[in-house]
């Protein structure tokens, strides 16, 4: 997934990469209730994949709908139709969506689809928006969205729009997945989160300042994350939550080390080894 296709077109597999939040601060909330943030996204290379088919009817067409979900409500679906209604574009998109990442799990999967969906067809159906204008639409359908879109790991601030790039050591990173879906807005909407977390400057930020403001709640609703959490930390000092959870992180310097860590996992643990990655895969797609 590293290596950057040189040549996207119909027949290409289209990665949605995850993301990790290496500190999630919330600093304040806005009158209309957004939360104001402050976070670091890295990009790892555990993924979703999408495909694309062309239509001439002009339809968006869901082929792999995840169960539960309604296709109209599908993030890959409302994001092609944005950009169809965007852009008066009358081509259509048969979407095959191969999905690796848990839903509920703060990996930014559902946000990731979504970008992948953007920059895909805005490249497949030659609409030639330039990639801030992608941002923007992204932003409409999700606070995660615009930093897919992006493409590089950032520090972001406001409700997540706000970026200033970053440059990451390699890292080798241990991901638990609890059995729970966390629903970010019963997070958010906790009156027992703390949202006064003093600012900081971007330029201060370095690997291993910060925390979670969202754990905390995370773990006293759904206790499975604040077990997870607890057996990480026996092997990693820096072991987090990432976003509203329920998916939990460390990082390692070599990847030897993370192995070991996994090779204790107790039984009834889930958990894979993610490398970080340095820019989304489709960073540089024009």
């Amino acid at each position: 997934m590293n290596d950057l296709n040189p040549c996207w077109n119909w027949n290409s597999h289209w990665p949605a990469p995850a993301k990790l939040n290496l500190f999630l601060h919330v600093v304040g909330r806005r009158a209309d209730g957004y939360h104001l943030l402050q976070t670091v996204f890295r990009f790892i290379d555990r993924a979703d994949t999408l495909s694309f088919s062309p239509r001439d009817d002009g339809q968006i067409v869901l082929a792999t709908p995840i169960p539960g979900v309604p296709p109209d409500s599908d993030l890959t679906v409302r994001a092609a139709r944005l950009l169809q209604q965007h852009t008066a574009c009358r081509q259509g998109a048969t979407i095959h969506l191969d999905k690796q990442l848990p839903m509920g799990g703060g990996l930014g999967g559902g946000s990731s689809d979504a970008a992948t969906v953007l920059l895909a067809l805005n490249h497949l159906w030659q609409t030639g928006l330039e990639r801030q204008t992608l941002e923007q639409l992204g932003l409409t359908l999700g606070a995660d969205v615009p930093v897919f879109v992006h493409g590089r790991n950032t520090f972001a601030e406001g409700i997540g729009e706000n970026f200033s790039d970053v440059d990451l050591p390699a890292a080798s990173y241990l991901v638990l997945h609890p059995a729970v879906n966390v629903p970010t807005a019963a997070i958010f909407g906790s009156s027992e989160l703390k949202r006064d977390t003093p600012a900081m400057q971007a330029a201060d930020w370095r690997p291993g300042i910060g925390h979670n403001d969202l754990e905390a709640v995370a773990c006293t609703r759904f206790p499975e994350v604040g077990a997870h959490l607890a057996w990480l930390k026996q092997y990693s000092s820096n072991a987090m939550m990432t976003g509203s959870g329920a998916c939990v992180f460390a990082s390692f310097t070599g990847r030897a080390a993370a192995e070991s860590a996994l090779s204790r996992l107790p039984q009834g643990m889930t958990g894979w080894i993610a490398e970080g990655l340095a820019e989304h895969p489709l960073a540089k797609i024009p």
